[in-house]
């Protein structure tokens, strides 16, 4: 594995994590949407930190997710619970940012960003194992 690999690889797992420190802040002025936000790119960038090790990515979010679908998830590396977490945090954010009447609350926020927090402490611990 090549150092940029692991340099761009530890890049986004930094990004991810001012993405939850974002989205804990915005809890904190009452702007549910935009943690809700936050919440997901924390867990968008954990997935590409992934992507990063193999030198891959892709142009859209759908390519990401699905590849980590297939490649972590079905193949046993991370449980379900992780693809649970993508799925329902990308529909939120999507809501949160398209939906013109849609609401998310203080409690439905929180739940999100302790689940991303979940996402990026199992990549980073992966992520640990395999570069140190």
């Amino acid at each position: 594995m090549g150092e940029k690999r692991e340099d761009l690889c530890r890049y986004r797992l930094e990004k991810a994590e001012k993405c939850l420190s974002s989205a804990k802040l915005l809890v904190y002025s009452e702007d549910y949407c935009g943690a809700a936000n936050r919440s997901y790119y924390a867990i968008f960038h954990c997935i590409r930190s992934l992507l990063a090790l193999e030198g891959v990515d892709f142009s859209k979010h759908s390519g990401v997710m699905a590849y980590f679908q297939k490649n972590y998830v079905k193949s046993g590396i991370f449980g379900k619970e992780y693809s649970n977490i993508l799925t329902e945090a990308f529909q939120i954010r999507s809501d949160s940012d398209y939906d013109d009447y849609y609401m998310i609350s203080k409690e439905e926020v929180e739940i999100q960003i302790e689940n991303a927090q979940m996402f990026f402490d199992g990549i980073k611990k992966y992520v640990d194992g395999i570069i140190n």
